[in-house]
């Protein structure tokens, strides 16, 4: 059994989904491990990891306008507003989708359907680099 950890870093436009899939197909690669697991893990409260279509962009566009719809920018409806109105429906949209993915990896690449991505999605409205934490296990 074998074992790899790093970190990738995503610049991000502001809201919306930066998809992170060849960048994280390259690096488990790099790591010649057949069979395992990978685990990504978002270093931050205002972004998550998503899993999702990557073949329509209006799936991504959607994804947008839903969080939106459900976690709006209101600056009356939050008691937690230091960096702004985008910050607290930042941090609801990320405990809404999640900050972890596990991915089995097989033939020494991680085992993604036909239309699967690996996504970053950006919550806040301003750029910001992101880091992602990888750690594959196998052999």
């Amino acid at each position: 059994m074998r074992q790899a950890i790093g970190e990738l870093e995503v610049p991000t436009r502001g809201q919306g989904l930066v998809e992170v899939t060849r960048s994280v197909c390259d690096w488990v690669t790099q790591h010649a491990i057949t069979t395992g697991l990978l685990t990504l893990f978002c270093r931050h409260t205002s972004a998550s990891l998503l899993v999702q279509e990557n073949a329509a962009p209006e799936v991504r566009d959607d994804l947008v306008a839903y969080f939106a719809r459900i976690a709006p920018e209101d600056r009356h409806a939050y008691a937690h507003d230091d960096e702004g109105p985008d910050d607290m429906p930042a941090h609801l949209r990320t405990a809404l989708t999640g900050v972890q993915l596990s991915i089995p990896v097989a033939n020494g690449r991680p085992v993604l359907g036909t239309w699967q991505g690996i996504y970053l999605f950006e919550h806040r409205r301003a750029p910001h680099r992101r880091r992602i934490a990888l750690h594959l296990l196998g052999e």
